[in-house]
């Protein structure tokens, strides 16, 4: 498997794979823990436009730190600093001055993390294997992420919030040590045309982060109320989707590096929207789970072929990371659009399960730019 004898990438995954536990014993809670914190599911999704919207004001930073300091201290610093918001959020009682802070936390984090992050993965990975690169990064992201639900659920269940999220923080902080032994990347000071080399990513993560608004955050609020608020059975539903997720992980990768990203576009899509017909219509707590594990096969056939597309042009384009900073600035304003016109709707009487229905418009948009990019590619 020549894929995987790239040691930088390997060290890299690694690390993702030890982020993703955290999130998903911690960070797959937080939505659900506003709304048992008492904000409504308006609120809610308004917290999340929120940190977007700081983190899209907060992304020059992320240059000024990576022309001081290269890509991977900075990686490092945003992989310290998304443990403070896990800290935070036990203190959060509506919206008080703790909400505030948390989501100013989770910005900050935010904004030096991801961009970097996917900066350095598309430096130190290899176009010719990048499908099944990132196909082997969401298999360990996922297949570690069947335990995290489980502790996550039981921990906040048994031993509360100030503990649950606690483990999660030292978890994020651990994830840190595999990123020491990396190669430094570092970024130029100038890179002419660099914005103009971003535009189809920034169009492609728009559409993107207006999917994720319904496919994502609405989606754990109906599937946490359909379960009757259990944090248990909550996270025991998103293990099942990570086992679901694990055994199809690699399969896409290789489908993708063989020269099909457009039918597995194409294929995402299709699946996507039978998915979210049944996300709406699931109202028990057994076809909410079944919907649940479905939309985790989903990702398997639409995480390759996006990130596929993104880290390719990436690579190809005079700065990663400013190309990261311009595409995921297209994330935060889609995610935040979508939620907060679905905070509005929501408001006004329209149903969750109606709402979600809008994030088809961001996949047929993920859909079609994806289309047009493989169509140019060998």
């Amino acid at each position: 498997m020549s894929f995987l004898g790239n040691k930088s990438v390997n060290q890299l995954n690694l690390h993702y794979g030890l982020h993703a536990l955290a999130a998903n014993a911690g960070g797959l809670f937080f939505a659900v823990y506003l709304l048992k914190a008492g904000l409504s599911a308006p609120w809610v999704l308004a917290s999340i436009a929120l940190i977007l919207a700081v983190r899209f004001c907060l992304r020059p930073l992320t240059l000024i730190a990576g022309k001081a300091w290269g890509l991977k201290p900075t990686l490092m610093l945003g992989t310290l600093a998304q443990a403070l918001p896990y800290l935070i959020l036990p203190y959060v009682a509506g919206l008080n001055p703790y909400w505030l802070a948390l989501c100013l936390a989770w910005a900050l984090g935010d904004a030096l993390y991801w961009p970097s992050y996917h900066a350095y993965f598309a430096a130190l990975g290899d176009a010719e294997h990048r499908g099944h690169q990132v196909s082997a990064r969401e298999a360990l992201a996922t297949g570690v992420g069947i335990l995290g639900p489980i502790l996550g659920g039981w921990a906040l269940l048994t031993l509360g919030a100030g503990a649950g999220f606690g483990i999660a923080a030292l978890v994020q902080l651990a994830s840190a040590l595999p990123l020491l032994s990396g190669p430094q990347v570092k970024v130029a000071d100038k890179a002419k045309s660099a914005v103009a080399a971003a535009r189809r990513g920034f169009l492609l993560l728009a559409c993107d982060g207006f999917l994720c608004a319904g496919w994502v955050w609405i989606w754990q609020i109906i599937l946490f109320t359909n379960l009757g608020g259990s944090y248990t059975a909550f996270g025991g539903a998103l293990a099942l989707g990570a086992v679901v997720s694990a055994l199809a992980g690699l399969v896409l990768g290789r489908f993708i590096d063989a020269g099909h990203g457009r039918r597995a576009a194409v294929l995402a899509f299709v699946v996507m929207a039978a998915t979210l017909g049944l996300r709406a219509w699931a109202t028990s707590p057994a076809l909410s789970v079944v919907a649940n594990a479905l939309g985790a096969f989903v990702a398997c056939l639409y995480t390759p072929p996006l990130m596929t597309a993104i880290y390719n042009m990436s690579k190809a384009s005079p700065c990663t990371l400013r190309f990261h900073m311009v595409s995921e600035g297209g994330y935060d304003l889609g995610a935040s659009l979508g939620c907060l016109g679905s905070a509005g709707l929501i408001a006004l009487g329209l149903p969750l399960w109606a709402t979600m229905l809008l994030a088809l418009i961001g996949a047929f948009g993920v859909m079609m730019t994806l289309r047009r990019y493989y169509a140019h590619e060998p």
